[in-house]
């Protein structure tokens, strides 16, 4: 495993833990004003989400190259399946739309939560159809522009609204259908850590599908199954056999801390947030 006590430039930023995903959250920090604080503690890279960047994709996608940081990935693609997605061709061009954002910012990664059950049916099976042939028409256009897609499985607890998607032997089944070489998987803690056959599947995955590990922790007595996610070490997951895994099974790139945290870390003014990653990730991650 990589020793980050003394070295923590694979540690990223996704901008989500200071509230940035959701409108009315956190201090409302600019994205350059973001950016130099990253690099001002030696954070490695960015993650941003679509509704800070609009229209300045290629303008902020430089400015964190300039400050020595490269953008590690884009948060997210439209829901593909769900109530909010019953139409194919807007979902396929809302998809594309996030894919050609995530080239103007040049990041490496643009992530896909595939949203919930489809309606009129029962179960998952059937919606993860629909995600396979909806992510295998996007994919081509994907690689053509540059960006890997990582498929990112959920928690069980939200397959009905957010996620079908909640395993990552799924995921990579998906993979393997589409066959694509721009298509891959995120490992996030909070999704998988409970989770005892993932050692397996990122075995399978190796490191020419896994695309992104993100993390944080799971509070034993969470408030909120989504905006009360846990600092590092304040839960349950087991950070370093997660790291392990992941690391084992060949992944070596940027460490993502991911923190949805409405009533906490977002109520914290975000430099503080920031030194606490930063300690957390170099003792405990």
């Amino acid at each position: 495993m990589r020793d980050f006590s003394t070295d923590h430039s694979a540690l990223a930023l996704n901008t989500a833990s200071l509230g940035h995903n959701l409108d009315g959250h956190g201090a409302g920090w600019s994205p350059e004003r973001v950016i130099d604080a990253c690099a001002a503690r030696g954070f490695g890279s960015i993650v941003f989400w679509r509704r800070e960047i609009g229209s300045r994709a290629v303008e902020i996608g430089e400015r964190v190259r300039a400050a020595g940081l490269s953008v590690a990935g884009l948060c997210r693609t439209p829901f593909l399946v769900g109530a909010e997605a019953t139409d194919r061709q807007a979902v396929i061009d809302g998809a594309k739309a996030s894919i050609d954002m995530a080239a103007g910012l040049g990041a490496a990664v643009l992530t896909i939560v595939v949203g919930g059950v489809h309606p009129g049916t029962k179960g998952t099976a059937e919606s993860l159809k629909i995600v396979t042939d909806r992510v295998g028409e996007i994919a081509p256009y994907a690689a053509q522009r540059n960006v890997r897609l990582a498929l990112e499985p959920l928690n069980p607890v939200y397959a009905g609204n957010r996620s079908c998607l909640v395993t990552l032997r799924d995921a990579l089944d998906i993979c393997d259908a589409v066959g694509a070489p721009s298509l891959g998987v995120a490992v996030d803690v909070y999704h998988v850590w409970w989770d005892r056959g993932i050692d397996v599947q990122m075995q399978r995955a190796g490191p020419e599908r896994i695309f992104g590990y993100h993390l944080c922790d799971w509070l034993a007595d969470t408030t909120d199954v989504l905006l009360d996610r846990g600092m590092m070490g304040d839960g349950v997951a087991d950070l370093k056999a997660i790291r392990a895994g992941v690391e084992g099974a060949g992944y070596a790139g940027p460490c993502e801390v991911e923190i949805f945290s409405a009533n906490n870390w977002w109520k914290r003014d975000p430099g503080a947030v920031l030194d606490v990653m930063v300690e957390r990730f170099r003792t405990l991650c």
